[in-house]
């Protein structure tokens, strides 16, 4: 079981190597990149920041409970900060266990449980040059708007 904060391209073929074991029959990679479209406005890229110790602290126990609920320590996650293009991978969860169900059930508890706990912010950037800091737990804004 692994969970990091990283600031580099995200490997998820690496990722899925790390969870590999002969004992799973299913193997589970979550991939989230960076849309064109968020409400409607064009988006161009967004910066991502991070509380660091306490982002790499929590990413670590979401993993760690996911790992006892589902019965399986073969759990990697990484999230990315600084500054995405459109298409890049901004986070990766691979859940690899005996049975598929269990893997897909970890995997999503990882990926819902960092988006509301996880203190991880977004920036997107618009075609017409603007710039918003948008809430990664919902689609409110919790920043303000730049130029």
């Amino acid at each position: 079981m692994r969970a990091a904060m990283v600031d580099r391209p995200i490997d998820s073929a690496a990722l899925l190597k790390e969870v590999a074991d002969h004992r799973n029959g299913a193997s589970v990679l979550f991939i989230g990149t960076v849309r064109e479209l968020n409400d409607g406005e064009p988006v161009k890229g967004l910066d991502y920041s991070a509380y660091g110790a306490m982002a790499q602290k929590e990413l670590g126990d979401i993993a760690a409970e996911a790992a006892e609920k589902f019965d399986t320590s073969d759990i990697v996650v990484e999230h990315r900060v600084g500054e995405l293009g459109l298409g890049d991978v901004s986070v990766a969860i691979a859940v690899a266990h005996p049975h598929r169900g269990q893997a897909f059930d970890a995997a999503r508890y990882v990926i819902e449980e960092l988006k509301k706990r996880a203190p991880i912010w977004k920036r997107e950037h618009y075609g017409d040059g603007r710039a918003e800091w948008v809430s990664a737990a919902s689609k409110d804004l919790v920043g303000v708007r730049a130029k």
